[in-house]
């Protein structure tokens, strides 16, 4: 049973992760300090998608899934509703290319936005 919540509960580390590397940047409207975690975490996002490799959240989660006895995901109501969303069905390199390019493009608008409300607000701040 431990092993099987512990499961779980990397699952749901897991899609947290992904919503914060997508959009973590938002974050930094709020606190400031959140840039130094996020751009490293939405890169190793976009690595992982582009390199095709298996995210170490993939590997621990299926470890505790063996402890606890299971060849496959039981339904459960975090494995029924999280499951497609990190592990959609069909996924191919093309459809990971374009989770990446998702990731990217997210991050570069937020970061752009971010960067331009700074400047105009440095701008008013020197000539008011």
């Amino acid at each position: 049973m431990f092993f099987r919540i512990a499961a779980d509960l990397v699952l749901a580390l897991h899609l947290g992760f992904i919503v914060f590397a997508v959009l973590g940047g938002l974050l930094i409207l709020r606190y400031h300090w959140i840039v130094y975690i996020h751009v490293p975490g939405a890169l190793w996002g976009a690595f992982v998608e582009i390199t095709g490799r298996i995210c170490p959240l993939t590997l621990w989660e299926n470890s505790l899934r063996q402890s606890a006895g299971e060849s496959g995901y039981a339904e459960s109501f975090i494995e029924h509703y999280l499951l497609p969303v990190i592990y959609p069905a069909g996924l191919s390199r093309s459809i990971q290319f374009g989770i990446a390019g998702f990731v990217i493009v997210v991050n570069v608008v937020i970061y752009g936005w971010l960067l331009y409300r700074y400047k105009r607000s440095r701008t008013t701040e020197i000539s008011g």
